[in-house]
């Protein structure tokens, strides 16, 4: 991998965290543009004049239409417009003493001469992919005394070198396709050195439009032809119908050179759609190429329905496909392509047949090659094959691979890689690659899922364990994952410049740059973000059901509506305070997002506690239907919005259906979740009032299934209230059971409880009230268990009936004098002790290896994974001699043994299935246990049995490890110590007799 060609690290952290500090909208560049003049400058625009910009005649055409974007760019910030003149060597010019001069080593003969001329040094980019240099030369030319020079090494090169002023210009890279306003500057200046950079971290970085109907196809077929509604002037696709026709792609080529990306898998037939598609991308600069089941630059299934004979079956018509094939690559070979090789079966099924059809198949494709380009050396052809579910089990069965062919590793389609290359693989001339989706592992397309965080932590190994040679990111239909794949880009582009510390700072930068915000409203943003994007990656919104958070355990479906609803306040009070003119754009990448996810996530927390107090007897099941009902008709309403926003330009692109999926495939239509009512104007057998303790499924008066094991004639209620209760209260829900208002009122027996309230009203219109309970002076509690028992009853007191009495008792639970006063670490409550994995006391480093934090990775914090990445060359330890973390907790309850529950990021077992992926605990002194937490793949290429379903590592995006351990009631340690590399610890619960069901464990207990 190459590394910039700047001396310090130190100092590209330093440029990069100074880009807010002077002005400049950039991310992830080493920034040279300046808005006000000094002696070391270089002017743009100044004073209203713009310096005019030189390219050569002979220049390559997508170097000459990318300066048009150029010069372009400069007149949206400053209004001011540079000519751009074409001229040869043999011509001079003294309309300007200045200049900015533009071209490609080689191809560029204006740009061979300046080099000559000015004496230019060009040793750090000749020769190499996709480098440019900037800087100010001195009589570069005839008539010009100076200029600033952007040279490539080649097309790309100098394109980057462009567009990465553009962008600090004040040009987002969106400003198309998230209409981002440009950031406007009267003057524009560039240092005299100017912006430079070396070969990029991965050669091919790419995007794959995938599954790109509904949205994406019906927006474009809506904008660029003129198909029935259609306002565009192109005619659909002859045999096709499809509407990615070269308008579309100008469009999108455009985007990918901005973020630096040079590789594209078209979801449609590129070549069929329009015959121009395919010469566009070549002039463009774009490389082509076609997904994991489309060989041989054709696309499957349209275009083998449309020119192919036979069945899609090698076994039994290998002419008529390999004929397919000629045609596709004869199409090919006069444009730049990274060209897909393999095969899979029709519909992207397994192949039907083996290892040695497949190696027949490869032999034959690269007979196609042979005899087309005319060489015997087709190792000079760049080739991929993909190693995608059973075809990466034929390769680790011994499917043999040419050498020169990139291995391009896959995902599991939720974001975990499958595998990276082991060492033995590492220096393949064809290298290695990396699949991944941020599209979701169902037929989904909708909101963004996916953590920034969790792209870093999965492609960073990917760098280390050099699979650097193409990376391609499924976006589906590209909008809504405008952020996720400017950063997969910009992590291709240069990881050098990116760690699991500056992932906010990433979205602080560009919510900046899109949003024009200040440092504090960015760092806003960054935080929504984080958070937007950790609730829906905690789960899948696919996969979200109504029973997914815990109704009674741990307030945890409360817990979730009030953090969305924080997050989306949070989100419209930037909204709100933005100019109109920047509203949209926001609306787009951050507010639509918010708000369409919020109110997907309370549809399904209200849908299930509508059900559960459906069976409570509760009028208020009749409220939670009614706001499911608005939140599902709400969802269509925020995507008319979407759709409306600046004259409709986006209309369709939030067509795809999302709510109530059955299987894997997108519902075909958005199906509101199942919800209950009870007879509003009939009073429960009961009584007017419902009492419903917190944690308890069932309700009183009457009788309740829950509410013990009879199912009738139970109890009063208990509840405890413990000292060290995280929450520092318990609840009571006060509701009403039919139509007749009444007033209520709480008494309790002992002066040391305290009610948040003693009296309410309760009606038709005001159907719940919630008291809280709590003990503000532990000191009262008497030491007596028997007199540490406490009653509060609550009366209802309604017209013509008699009161209604519901007693409650109450235990107080004071475990604070078996804690010594000078303890440090987190105690027990109820039952349970629960710590983040970043929480740690101490921190053990072996051979320089530590663990390390993850900020923001997961479900509730962060994750922490031992560090380095690849610790040292991939080292392993033996189960507690690796580093360390060390975890204090104080165990009240009189037990022999604790559960300790390890919450883990689905990782997959990807250093190979010879070293699984594995950690060791020990307690006190107890033996230490070790996991190898991730079971073998059920066959190759496919994933381990608990990994796939609705309940599986996956879906549940954790892996829950249970090691029981020997204990005496007091003060112990927890310790973490490293087996294996990529171990990612997300959170532990401890069960000391009482750990309930929930979604995302227990709340963190409490720390003194």
């Amino acid at each position: 991998m190459h590394v910039l060609p700047f001396p310090l690290f130190p100092l590209l952290l330093y440029l990069f965290y100074s880009f807010s500090i002077h002005g400049v909208e950039a991310i992830g560049q080493t920034t040279c543009v300046s808005f006000s003049s000094n002696r070391s400058n270089f002017p743009i625009v100044q004073n209203g004049v713009a310096t005019p910009v030189f390219i050569s005649s002979d220049e390559w055409p997508g170097v000459q239409r990318a300066a048009s974007d150029f010069i372009s760019d400069i007149a949206l910030v400053t209004q001011s417009k540079p000519a751009l003149l074409n001229l040869s060597t043999s011509e001079t010019t003294t309309n300007s003493t200045k200049a900015i001069i533009v071209g490609t080593l080689g191809k560029s003969t204006l740009i061979d001469q300046v080099v000559i001329n000015a004496r230019l040094d060009i040793s750090s980019i000749q020769g190499l992919w996709e480098a440019f240099l900037g800087q100010e030369v001195d009589n570069p030319l005839p008539g010009v005394d100076s200029a600033y020079v952007i040279i490539g090494s080649d097309k790309r090169g100098t394109i980057f070198g462009m567009y990465d002023l553009s962008e600090q210009f004040g040009v987002s890279p969106w400003y198309w396709w998230a209409d981002v306003v440009p950031t406007n500057h009267s003057e524009l200046f560039i240092t005299s050195d100017g912006c430079s950079h070396g070969p990029p971290t991965v050669q091919y970085r790419g995007i794959f439009l995938n599954d790109e109907q509904p949205a994406l196809t019906n927006w474009a077929f809506e904008k660029f032809t003129n198909g029935p509604g259609g306002v565009g002037t192109a005619t659909p696709a002859n045999g096709t119908g499809s509407p990615f026709q070269s308008e579309f792609y100008s469009k999108l080529f455009e985007l990918i050179l901005r973020l630096k990306g040079n590789y594209l898998w078209p979801g449609s037939a590129f070549c069929v759609d329009d015959p121009l598609n395919q010469p566009l991308a070549d002039m463009f600069g774009i490389v082509m190429g076609t997904s994991h089941e489309e060989p041989m630059m054709r696309s499957i299934p349209v275009e083998w329905s449309l020119f192919g004979d036979g069945p899609w079956d090698y076994n039994v018509n290998a002419q008529n496909i390999y004929n397919f094939w000629v045609q596709g690559i004869q199409r090919a070979e006069p444009y730049e392509g990274l060209y897909t090789i393999g095969m899979r079966g029709d519909g992207d099924l397994p192949l039907i047949g083996g290892i040695q059809l497949l190696e027949q198949i490869i032999k034959d494709q690269r007979g196609i090659f042979s005899n087309i380009f005319n060489t015997s050396d087709v190792t000079t052809i760049p080739q991929v094959w993909t190693l995608y579910s059973e075809v990466e089990g034929y390769y680790e069965e011994g499917l043999p691979v040419p050498d020169d062919v990139a291995l391009m590793w896959t995902d599991d389609d939720y974001g975990n890689m499958r595998r990276y290359p082991v060492a033995s693989e590492r220096n393949r001339t064809g290298g290695a690659g990396v699949y991944y989706h941020v599209a979701s592992p169902r037929d989904y397309k909708w909101i963004t899922s996916t953590q920034l965080s969790k792209i870093y932590e999965q492609l960073s190994l990917a760098v280390i364990r050099n699979a650097t040679r193409v990376w391609v990111l499924n976006v589906g239909d590209l909008k809504p994952y405008e952020r996720e794949i400017e950063y997969w880009l910009s992590l291709s582009w240069d990881s050098s410049l990116w760690t699991p510390d500056n992932v906010d700072d990433f979205v602080q930068a560009w919510a900046s740059r899109e949003f024009k915000l200040d440092s504090s409203d960015a760092a806003m943003v960054a935080e929504v973000v984080a958070n937007l994007t950790r609730y829906n990656a905690r789960r899948k919104p696919e996969l979200l059901n109504s029973t997914t958070y815990s109704l009674v355990n741990y307030r945890e479906a409360d817990r979730i509506v009030e953090q969305w609803d924080i997050l989306a306040n949070a989100s419209t009070a930037i909204y709100n305070g933005l100019s109109s003119d920047l509203q949209a754009s926001f609306f787009q990448m951050v507010q639509h997002p918010v708000l369409a996810s919020q109110t997907l996530g309370k549809m399904l927390v209200f849908a299930g506690q509508n059900n559960l107090r459906a069976s409570q007897a509760r009028l208020s099941t009749n409220d939670l239907a009614d706001q499911v009902q608005d939140l599902f008709e709400r969802d269509h309403d925020l995507e008319v919005e979407y759709h409306t926003i600046l004259n409709g330009k986006w209309d369709h692109m939030m067509d795809q259906t999302h709510v109530g999926y059955y299987y894997w495939q997108q519902p075909m239509a958005n199906t509101m979740p199942a919800v209950n009512r009870v007879q509003s104007r009939k009073q429960a057998l009961t009584g007017v009032m419902r009492i419903v303790p917190e944690g308890s499924y069932g309700a009183w008066p009457g009788d309740d299934q829950f509410d013990c094991a009879a199912g009738y004639n139970c109890p009063s209620p208990t509840v405890i209230l413990d000292t060290f209760n995280p929450f520092g209260n318990i609840f009571i829900d006060v509701g009403s059971g039919g139509p007749v208002p009444f007033t209520w009122n709480a008494t309790a027996n002992a002066t040391w409880l305290a009610l948040s309230t003693t009296s309410g009203s309760i009606s038709p219109d005001s159907p719940e009230q919630r008291v809280f309970l709590s003990i503000p002076n532990w000191t009262q509690v008497p030491v007596n268990a028997g007199e540490s028992l406490a009653q509060v009853t609550f009366t209802a007191v309604a017209p013509n009936q008699y009161d209604l009495v519901v007693p409650v008792m109450v235990q107080a639970q004071n475990t604070k004098p078996q804690v010594p006063s000078n303890y440090t670490g987190f105690v027990e409550s109820m039952g349970v002790i629960s710590f983040e994995a970043a929480h740690s006391i101490r921190n053990t480093s072996i051979a320089d290896i530590f663990w390390k934090e993850l900020p923001g990775l997961g479900r509730t914090l962060s994750g922490v994974t031992p560090w380095p990445r690849d610790g040292d060359n991939g080292v392993n330890f033996s189960a507690g001699t690796g580093p360390s973390l060390e975890y204090d907790f104080f165990v009240v309850s009189n037990r022999t043994n604790i559960t300790v529950v390890t919450r883990l990021s689905p990782s997959l077992n990807a250093n190979g299935a010879d070293r699984p992926l594995a950690f060791a605990l020990q307690v006190g002194s107890d033996p230490i246990q070790t996991s190898y937490f991730i079971p073998p793949d059920v066959a190759p290429g496919a994933e381990p049995a608990p990994w796939s379903g609705l309940d599986g590592f996956a879906a549940n995006v954790i892996v829950s490890v249970n090691m029981t351990f020997n204990v005496t009631p007091g003060a112990q340690t927890l310790k973490l110590f490293m087996i294996e590399p990529a171990v990612v610890v997300q959170k532990f619960d401890i069960d000391a007799g009482n750990l309930q069901p929930s979604y995302l464990g227990p709340t963190e207990s409490v720390f003194i």
